[in-house]
């Protein structure tokens, strides 16, 4: 059993007990929270209180999380797109829409049931929720993605991510005319105060993040970028550019409501490279832009 504590802000006054809990964890879903609270695990300022209770700045939650029991992920045949495959790493194209491991909510569909079923062993590192996987991209994200199938090649791959050699290159439609071809915005990025299930660019309990951008082709109201990343934040490219005024595409978090007809935003990772465990030989891998892109590039030509 591990222990939260949580001292509620401005931002979360006069809101429900279970919401501000809710939205601590993404991971956490409110009737588990509801579920906790009538349990008592919840307590404000040492009394236990119900689930409807109004908080108040100043109010100490603490939250006793009991131990949960991971559920059996169960492998399931898929039609993996994979660039590339050896006895320690796997290289794969993650479609948009596909979630990359199990949580609450997405227990079957994800990646890791596909891999489960096309590979014997998978790295044990990070548990029985995500095994294999070394770095995850959004759900509406398309892309490569490096999966470890022992754990001298996670630790390997893991530490590449940490040294910041590992190469990771994105391609974007975000809103506006970007002037200048080239950019690094180098701010760091927490969560938010106001929506804890969002990140933005802030200085309290933020951690480093770095992004540099190419402008490939600019179009009447959109600019298509090329980012690079050194750091590897939760939302990194799409929180760095708002930040800087040009959010991408159909981002339903961090952008405008419906603009172009692509549900999710408009984002690929479409080059890969990263230094292979065992030989330690540079290999890189790139793949193209799935077809709803792809579409979307040539609405705007014709716009413009």
């Amino acid at each position: 059993m591990s222990v939260v504590e949580i001292v509620i802000e401005e931002g979360q006054k006069s809101e429900r007990i279970d919401k501000v809990l809710a939205t601590a964890n993404t991971e956490w879903s409110r009737s588990q929270v509801q579920q906790w609270i009538k349990d008592e695990f919840a307590k404000v300022n040492g009394d236990t209180v119900k689930g409807n209770y109004k908080c108040k700045v100043g109010d100490v939650v603490t939250l006793e999380v009991p131990d949960l029991k991971e559920p059996d992920i169960v492998a399931e045949e898929m039609d993996l797109d994979i660039y590339y495959e050896d006895e320690d790493v796997l290289v794969v194209n993650k479609p948009r829409g596909m979630v990359v491991h199990p949580a609450p909510g997405h227990y079957t569909g994800t990646l890791v049931n596909g891999l489960m079923a096309h590979c014997k062993d998978l790295s044990g590192i990070n548990g029985v929720m995500r095994p294999g996987i070394v770095h995850r991209i959004d759900k509406d994200t398309s892309g490569l993605l490096m999966v470890a199938k022992n754990d001298m090649a996670h630790e390997s791959l893991v530490n590449q991510l940490v040294a910041k050699t590992v190469t990771r290159r994105y391609k974007a439609i975000v809103h506006g005319v970007i002037q200048h071809d080239h950019g690094t915005i180098d701010a760091p990025i927490g969560r938010d105060k106001q929506e804890r299930q969002s990140m933005t660019v802030t200085d309290d309990r933020s951690r480093d993040a770095v992004t540099h951008f190419t402008v490939l082709e600019r179009f009447k109201d959109f600019s298509l970028v090329e980012c690079k990343l050194e750091t590897g934040r939760t939302h990194q490219i799409r929180v760095h550019m708002k930040y800087i005024g040009f959010p991408l595409a159909g981002d339903p978090k961090y952008g405008p409501k419906k603009t172009l007809p692509i549900e999710g935003q408009a984002l690929h990772a479409g080059v890969l490279g990263f230094v292979h465990p065992r030989t330690n030989e540079y290999i890189e891998f790139e793949a193209p832009v799935p077809k709803v892109f792809e579409e979307m590039l040539e609405l705007l030509k014709k716009r413009s």
